[in-house]
């Protein structure tokens, strides 16, 4: 039997170690979620809330080491690592709370004779596939609603990170969902594209590479089935020269360098109006220097390792050949010890002297690095902010509040922000464009995705 290993960033250990799911294993686990979602797809809404919320209820309940288990499997701070369960209750409960509006039946106007309406019926069986660098918010995007709305659920995650799925497990056990309703698998990639050519499989959400992506409308292709697919970006902000420079520096440089830049939606690349780019960049690189990398389990570590020693020297490349083809790197990498080639941790870098033809500004990094341009007005901040494969979200930075929606409205792009950055509002709808990927989770909308209209013509005898 094939066994995964997790490789701490932290140490380079091996922290975990699975078995990955037998044949036999998958079988069965599908053919109990067929079972369990006949059955639940009956259960009153209100009984399925209050199951789910038992189930927030026990994960929160171990807050605290979850959080020491998340920093050792994918190396985020200590310090900043029990934000995550909060952001998963936040989405867990609103979906929640949701559910009762979204899934009520459609009425129509009245008509003589007849009697018309439109239901939200479940899908079946869903398969999240969730990865690593927010484990646990991607996943509760679609675990929850699709629970919720009469489904069952297979969650597949990333071997970074199986503990994260064991204990989600966990807390539905614990709430009593009944079984089969819930349940996770270790599967390798192939296994995990047999299940979704599985005929008993009607739904997938995934979260993870645009190559990861092409893999699932693959394997789907001809199955007729629903998939969500949300596949990262290049997100850009735009800081005008009406801004608040100090909340523009600081909202900004948070979203790029959170989670050691490791966010789908993090800022990637920043155009600056041209008036006040050099203030700006003086600020920003002040606000980088204070970043502290090092080891994720002091909680004085502000910065921890990439996911892997390979991905840190993915973004070293990228940083060198900017630097090659003219670009400035305003931090120097020997002010950071543990940075080194072959290694996960990496000092965090802003660049200045970029443009389009260069990777740091057109290839996602996910990591520590920003690159600044600046723009002369509006329109040439728009005209770059679009330059992309990517739409995943957009942020612009204006006193101006009414030409902040103008610019947004203009941007090709999931979620727009003004004066923010790098946030999951869940009653809004999270979705992307171009290679972002397609189709929506959390809000009312959400549900759509994870359910079916089935319309009742009833003409009266």
């Amino acid at each position: 039997m094939a066994i995964q290993r997790t490789i701490s960033p932290v140490d380079g250990s091996v922290y975990v170690e699975r078995e990955q799911a037998s044949a036999a294993a998958i079988e069965a686990a599908l053919d109990r979620a067929v079972a369990a979602q006949r059955a639940w797809r009956e259960v009153p809404l209100e009984e399925r809330a209050r199951l789910c919320s038992r189930m927030v209820d026990a994960f929160v309940a171990r807050r605290d080491a979850l959080a020491e288990e998340l920093t050792w499997q994918m190396g985020r701070p200590i310090a900043a690592a029990a934000g995550e369960m909060g952001g998963f209750e936040e989405r867990a409960r609103t979906m929640i709370a949701l559910a009762e509006e979204a899934l009520a039946p459609i009425q129509l106007a009245e008509k003589p004779g007849f009697t018309r309406y439109i239901t939200r019926e479940p899908l079946g069986v869903s398969l999240v596939v969730a990865p690593w660098n927010y484990p646990y918010m991607t996943a509760v995007n679609a675990l929850v609603p699709a629970i919720m709305a009469g489904n069952s659920v297979l969650l597949k995650h990333s071997a970074q990170t199986p503990l994260c799925a064991e204990r989600l497990q966990q807390a539905c056990d614990e709430a009593g969902l009944p079984a089969g309703v819930f349940q996770h698998l270790h599967l390798s990639h192939a296994d995990t594209e047999a299940l979704i050519r599985d005929p008993r499989l009607d739904h997938v959400a995934f979260t993870g590479s645009v190559a990861g992506g092409a893999m699932v409308e693959r394997n789907a292709a001809g199955r007729f089935i629903a998939t969500g697919l949300e596949l990262g970006g290049k997100d850009p902000a735009y800081v005008r020269a009406d801004a608040d420079l100090d909340a523009a520096v600081e909202g900004v440089m948070d979203g790029a360098f959170f989670n050691s830049g490791q966010s789908c939606c993090g800022i990637e690349r920043l155009y600056v109006d041209a008036s006040i780019h050099d203030a700006f960049v003086e600020r920003a690189v002040a606000w980088v220097r204070q970043l502290r990398l090092g080891n994720p389990t002091d909680p004085a570590t502000t910065l921890g390792p990439l996911v892997r020693p390979a991905a840190a020297d993915f973004v070293r490349g990228q940083v060198e050949e900017a630097v090659a083809a003219g670009a400035t790197a305003w931090i120097d990498p020997g002010d950071y010890p543990l940075s080194v080639p072959g290694s996960a941790y990496l000092a965090p870098q802003l660049l200045t002297g970029v443009d389009h033809t260069m990777r740091v500004m057109t290839e996602e990094s996910f990591g520590p690095v920003v690159g600044v341009m600046p723009v002369a007005d509006d329109e040439a901040a728009i005209a770059l902010m679009n330059d992309s494969a990517f739409g995943l979200t957009a942020a612009v930075f204006t006193r101006d509040l009414v030409a902040g929606e103008a610019i947004a409205r203009r941007l090709e792009a999931g979620t727009v922000f003004t004066n923010r950055c790098d946030y999951l509002d869940p009653e809004l709808a999270w979705t992307g464009v171009k290679c972002s990927g397609r189709g929506c989770s959390l809000s009312r909308l959400g549900y759509e995705t994870l359910t079916r209209p089935k319309s009742f013509h009833l003409k009266h005898a």
